[in-house]
């Protein structure tokens, strides 16, 4: 049986550490924990390194300034491209 994967948005995975976290000073192990938000303890501590302590907004906030600077770092690079381009046919080597 194969999971269909999901994505979660920043406010869904604030809102899952936070009942894990709850679920966790229940009493509950970590695996029944995992069990009941349907995902890995990779995931677990993967979005407890990157989200742990934040609120829903700041970690919402968070994801769009990593949007926002992939998409600066893709048109930084096409600019250098071009840069390169302009130099190597000013430079007369081709």
């Amino acid at each position: 049986m194969t999971k269909r994967r999901r994505r979660h948005n920043p406010e869904q995975i604030v809102k899952k550490l936070r009942d894990a976290d709850a679920m966790l000073n229940a009493g509950k192990s970590l695996g029944e924990v995992l069990q009941v938000l349907e995902v890995s303890e990779a995931t677990y501590y993967r979005w407890r390194n990157q989200y742990g302590g934040m609120k829903a907004d700041q970690a919402r906030r968070l994801k769009e300034l990593e949007t926002e600077n992939a998409r600066l770092k893709k048109l930084l690079a096409e600019a250098e491209l071009d840069k390169a381009i302009l130099k190597e046919v000013a430079s007369g080597n081709w």
